[in-house]
């Protein structure tokens, strides 16, 4: 089992910034890939940015050149630093961590960017 917390949402204007942080309760070297998803009311949960365990990353096309995804294995926490915030932008956050035998999610933190 692995739990997760997330911290670093709120309200933020357009264009601001915002970081957000999931901390594991487990050794991320153990983590094979870690993931930010957003998802707004009505819509599914869309993959905003990924990171595997060798550091690859990948992107929603939509947040390519803002958002960036990091991962510090000495304090176990992912990270998803994000600029230039869109109005479009504003969802639940949530952080998905997968290991070998099964996939985790946080309890979601909301990001809200006002125009």
């Amino acid at each position: 089992q692995v739990q997760l917390v997330e911290s670093g949402g709120g309200l933020v204007q357009a264009g601001g910034s915002l970081r957000l942080s999931c901390a594991t309760s487990r050794s991320i070297g153990s983590i094979n890939t870690m993931a930010w998803y957003r998802q707004v009311p009505g819509k599914q949960r869309e993959l905003v940015a990924l990171i595997t365990s060798g550091s690859t990353t990948n992107y929603a096309d939509s947040v390519k050149g803002r958002f960036t995804i990091s991962r510090d294995n000495a304090k176990n926490t992912v990270y998803l630093q994000m600029n230039s915030l869109k109005p479009e932008d504003t969802a639940v956050y949530y952080c998905k961590v997968s290991t070998v035998i099964a996939s985790y999610w946080g309890q979601g933190t909301q990001v809200t960017v006002s125009s």
